[in-house]
């Protein structure tokens, strides 16, 4: 699929004369500041083609579904700092011509200019985009590696290049201003392979992290969902287990209130198996209560995360804080989900936390492992949300929460769900550690390679004693 049209179309305000400095490499207009020795402030658009996007009409449902990638706001705020290879929507030909939609070519780099201002990802193959996004198509003198993490590093500035009332927006005449300082076009491509290594152990970590998170997921419906051991053994089948995991499940289902269950198996209720507490705020009037050494979490801790461990909080709180949340502070393990605005983001805490009024919490003191309450919950999140109220918003309260039914397993079929479970969670919270300090490392490195204050060669000594 080749790109469309040779010429830009960004609307027809020419450039602002204005200087608005960024931080490191970008400007709108030339900046006063020097460029380090070897490298050269130029404009953007002397070095790449900017283009835009449009919407094609949603009246015309022929104009959507097809084979052109259409990127949107939540595309880019799922994959800031990626290459994207796919989206949510796509479009085809005839909306594409029948709008001021454009198919670009992959590398183009993306920027959110309004909404959500600041989002950057890169085509990964042709596509399109919404008008809520400014594009550039790199010429030769510029790797689009380097104009990507350029952007990243100028994500304070943007809002000091946006304007508006209703909400922040790029507009045009900035866009079309901006300088950018260019070293040699071999050493952007040495800084973009540096920056890039980090970012692809990183992909290969929450690709890793999805993967035994599915594996996990799998496992438990496999047992615990659909009783496929059971059904088998019960049809004269193999279930595909060892003989000593097989001899565990029983042979047949029997009849309960709550459907087939396997024999010997039991129906609870997760209150009963489970500590179901809750959370609340210190009063934020208090100064005392708040800036301290223990963790407090919100579901916005949550909301961010990509794998199910908790392993910071954005606020802490004092022990006065604490002494004024009733459930204390939450031992390692507890199960965390969020019971309202919105119902679902599900995190088992690696660190001792306190929580808000925002959540569910269950502490796992007996028979059921803290993995297999956060796969239980997975796995019921339709009962979980159908038992929820509100009149303002959806919440499960934890009354409503603590009768939902349990089916427990015999204590030998928990301990060898167990011990796997347990282990591949491991190896999620292990790649997610990892993950957390090459991203650390690399935003380190980021706007020190971009400014030119830290040179490439030392770059790469430092990453080879680290990686």
């Amino acid at each position: 699929m080749a790109a469309r049209h040779a010429e830009t179309r960004t609307g027809g305000r020419p450039a602002t004369t204005g200087t608005i400095t960024g931080n490191f490499a970008l400007s709108v207009g030339m900046p006063d500041s020097r460029a380090p020795e070897g490298w050269r402030w130029t404009k953007l658009t002397d070095v790449a083609r900017l283009e835009t996007g449009h919407t094609p009409s949603r009246r015309h449902p022929e104009y959507w579904g097809g084979d052109v990638p259409w990127i949107g706001i939540k595309d880019a705020t799922a994959n800031h700092g990626r290459t994207i290879h796919d989206t949510i929507q796509h479009t085809n030909e005839l909306g594409i011509s029948n709008s001021s939609a454009r198919i670009l070519p992959a590398n183009t780099v993306c920027l959110s200019r309004t909404a959500s201002v600041g989002y950057v990802v890169v085509m990964g193959r042709p596509m399109a985009t919404s008008q809520d996004f400014v594009n550039w198509v790199c010429a030769p003198e510029l790797d689009h590696r380097f104009l990507k993490y350029v952007l990243l590093s100028e994500q304070s500035a943007f809002l000091r290049f946006a304007s508006g009332t209703t909400h922040q927006t790029i507009y045009f005449p900035e866009v079309k201003a901006f300088h950018i300082c260019l070293p040699s076009r071999a050493e952007q491509r040495a800084i973009g392979h540096v920056l890039q290594t980090l970012d692809d152990k990183i992909e290969v970590n929450r690709r890793m992290s999805t993967t035994l998170e599915a594996m996990a997921r799998a496992l438990f419906k496999a047992w615990f969902v659909d009783f496929e051991p059971v059904r088998a053994k019960s049809e004269g089948r193999d279930p595909g287990l060892p003989p000593h995991l097989t001899d565990l499940f029983p042979a047949r289902l029997v009849e309960t209130d709550h459907g087939e269950v396997p024999e010997g198996w039991n129906v609870s209720r997760i209150g009963n198996e489970v500590r179901v507490v809750g959370g609340s705020t210190p009063s934020t009037r208090n100064p005392a209560f708040w800036d301290g050494e223990i963790n407090w979490a919100t579901p916005k801790d949550l909301s961010s995360l990509e794998g199910p461990a908790l392993l910071e909080t954005s606020r802490r709180i004092t022990s006065a804080g604490l002494a004024k949340i009733g459930s204390g502070l939450l031992p390692v393990g507890t199960v965390l989900l969020s019971s309202r605005a919105p119902i679902g983001y599900l995190a088992i805490a690696e660190i001792p936390v306190s929580v808000n009024q925002g959540f569910v919490a269950m502490v796992c003191e007996g028979r059921l492992s803290n993995v297999f309450a956060w796969l239980w919950t997975q796995a019921n999140m339709e009962a979980i949300l159908q038992n929820a109220n509100g009149s303002t918003f959806q919440e499960i309260s934890k009354s409503n929460f603590r009768p939902l039914p349990v089916i427990v397993p015999t204590d030998d079929v928990l301990e060898a769900f167990d011990g796997p479970v347990q282990s591949l969670h491991s190896r999620i919270v292990s790649c997610e550690r990892e993950t957390r300090t090459l991203a650390a490392l690399r935003d380190t490195l980021l706007p020190q390679l971009i400014s030119g204050d830290l040179r490439v060669k030392d770059a790469e000594t430092f990453l080879d004693r680290v990686l």
